[in-house]
């Protein structure tokens, strides 16, 4: 059987039309069918069958899809050993990441990685754990680091392999002339009930936090008027509108005096940043991407906690 079929069958049982797939793949919807087609003759089996005006897996189908994913992981297993028999570690590293790992996490690494292995090409992208999950479980990407926030756990899908990078705290950012800002101390989010909020955008993570602590600490709704996931964005309307946010560490500059950022009074609230990948053996450019990961998180010791050492987080078998 031909493996790139089988990613096509397993790319449909992922993603539900053959559009999708085409698009996530770079091909189009005619050629992806055509493909699909091929290995019906090649297997002997229907595997797809009309539903509506799409189509559906067979229960043939469903059962090739299963060995896909075995014989497909089997294959991404043999090209890392064999990429681990080289004299220099060479490669191609997809990792995606929001803004803030992207910027702090990775871009570091990949300036590491291009003064000690050159031989490794790594290509970037910025983009929310939500929207990378689906590629990185069928292997479009290899290494995505997402977040996740105190009382907002993520789900942990199988097949993927979820370390802990660090942990960071959540401060309350004011425009400098607030008036809860001047005497410098802890900020009450339940004191924050008439400003105008900013967060990332509806769907996220950060969204879901920030609307999450303002009902639990302060008994209402916030006033969420902008959203925008970059974090300059979100830093500029505290600026310039007026407007107050709940923000990771990560993501503050410091010594801005047009901000001030302020610890919360009634408790504390933390970010974990989290490195995903498949729960199948890393290829030696993967490792390496990863330890210069780590390795940045380390550099950031004097401001946040690191927790690489730690790797208790629940694996997503």
């Amino acid at each position: 059987m031909d493996l790139r079929r089988l990613r096509f069958l397993r790319e449909f049982e992922e993603r539900g039309t053959l559009a999708a797939v085409a698009a996530a793949l770079g091909y189009s919807p005619s050629t992806v069918s055509q493909q699909l087609t091929l290995l019906e003759k090649e297997v002997g089996a229907r595997l797809l069958a009309r539903a509506g005006r799409g189509v559906r897996l067979t229960d043939a189908g469903r059962l090739l899809v299963q060995h896909a994913r075995v014989l497909l992981s089997a294959a991404e297993a043999a090209a890392a050993d064999l990429a681990a028999l080289g004299d220099q570690v060479r490669g191609t590293v997809r990792a995606g990441g929001l803004q803030s790992a992207a910027r702090r996490l990775l871009v570091p690494a990949l300036v590491r990685l291009r003064a000690d292995n050159p031989q490794i090409r790594v290509e970037i992208f910025e983009l929310e754990l939500e929207q990378s999950l689906p590629g990185l479980r069928l292997g479009a990407v290899d290494l995505v680091i997402g977040d996740e926030y105190d009382g907002h756990p993520r789900p942990r899908p199988a097949g993927l392999r979820f370390t802990l990078l660090l942990e960071e705290p959540l401060k309350i950012v004011l425009p400098a002339d607030h008036p809860l800002a001047r005497p410098g101390g802890p900020v009450a989010v339940a004191e924050l009930r008439t400003a105008i909020w900013t967060a990332s955008a509806e769907g996220t993570g950060h969204h879901a936090m920030v609307v999450g602590t303002c009902r639990a600490l302060g008994g209402y709704e916030p006033d969420l008027r902008h959203r925008a996931s970059d974090a300059d964005v979100q830093l500029e309307l505290v600026r310039t509108a007026g407007v107050v946010s709940l923000m990771p560490a990560l993501t503050l500059p410091d010594g801005d005096p047009t901000l001030a950022i302020r610890d919360i009074t009634e408790t504390t609230l933390n970010r974990r940043l989290v490195a995903v990948t498949r729960d199948t053996p890393p290829p030696p450019a993967l490792t390496t991407l990863l330890a210069a990961v780590i390795d940045q998180v380390h550099r950031l010791q004097p401001r946040w906690s690191p927790l690489s050492a730690r790797t208790g987080l629940p694996q997503g078998r």
